[in-house]
């Protein structure tokens, strides 16, 4: 049986981990494709990435499954895919679940307050 802490670390050794100013550049660039995974409230009370998609982690796996009625169109499989959370976790673990999916280019720039405190682009 596996505990928390196996699945977060699995997640982690596959989920390439960006520090908060290359996914500032990324962000600049318009490259990239951002997603904040975490629930509405969280999002409500903090903000969050400018242009970044809301999709929250229990929904993912519809929203990027191609074969579903809520496949989210702006995801692509060969687009670089930037994942936030509220400290990390939760966006190593949906960027695992993305790339057993299919998706190739998925990375966690970590939390929001570690964005915001960087003075990376926010709305609310």
């Amino acid at each position: 049986m596996k505990t928390s802490s196996e699945y977060l670390k699995e997640a982690n050794a596959l989920v390439e981990k960006i520090d908060v100013e290359m996914g500032i550049d990324r962000h600049k660039s318009g490259k990239a494709i951002f997603i904040d995974v975490r629930d509405s409230a969280d999002i409500a009370s903090t903000g969050t990435i400018k242009g970044s998609l809301q999709i929250p982690r229990g929904f993912i796996e519809f929203a990027a499954d191609e074969s579903t009625q809520f496949y989210n169109k702006a995801l692509s499989k060969d687009q670089e895919i930037i994942l936030v959370c509220g400290a990390g976790g939760m966006a190593a673990l949906t960027g695992k679940t993305l790339i057993e999916m299919g998706y190739k280019n998925v990375k966690n720039v970590g939390g929001i307050g570690d964005w915001i405190k960087a003075e990376g682009p926010v709305e609310k």
